[in-house]
């Protein structure tokens, strides 16, 4: 397999292991799954380190103590290291169909929504994923938004009540 493909595929294990993981914390669950994700890293890890020598001065194996927390980092670190690689996760940051409005809350273009979950977003855990990795980009245009609002400049033109008015 060629490197570039592995690689992808390893980061994609990655990512999963570390949704696993967090997801685990916080329903409860019991040691077997930390030393799943914990085993599951350092496999990778390992296997990352045949194909890429560097990333051993980087990463270390994690401990057989670690806890799910620890697990679901160094997950994601690791696989943000070759994110300039692989890019992100499912091309979520390719949708670009919702925007934020401060008087109305957020709103998403339906049919582009539609069409994108249909085609990538298949798993709720992905979409959650989502959410998070773009919340500072939509608070940032909200925010946008209300520096505008504040400038006290009219952006729409009168309403005439002669137009308005039945015929």
């Amino acid at each position: 397999m060629e490197r570039e493909k592995e690689i992808a595929k390893l980061v994609n294990v990655l990512r999963r292991t570390a949704r696993m993981a967090l997801q685990s914390e916080w329903t409860g669950s019991t040691q077997d799954v930390a030393t799943f994700c914990i085993d599951q890293y350092n496999k990778v890890l390992g296997r990352l380190k045949e194909i890429d020598a560097d990333v051993g001065s980087v990463f270390d194996p994690l401990a057989a103590g670690s806890s799910l927390t620890v697990a679901a980092m160094a997950c994601r670190q690791l696989a943000a290291y070759y994110e300039d690689e692989v890019g992100r996760s499912h091309n979520w940051g390719d949708w670009r169909g919702a925007w934020a409005d401060p008087r109305h809350g957020a709103w998403a273009d339906k049919r582009a929504f539609k069409e994108f979950w249909n085609k990538s977003a298949r798993e709720i855990e992905d979409f959650g994923e989502f959410i998070r990795e773009n919340i500072d980009e939509w608070i940032n245009q909200r925010k946008a938004h209300a520096k505008q609002d504040e400038s006290g400049e009219r952006k729409t033109s009168p309403i005439n009540p002669d137009d308005t008015k039945p015929q």
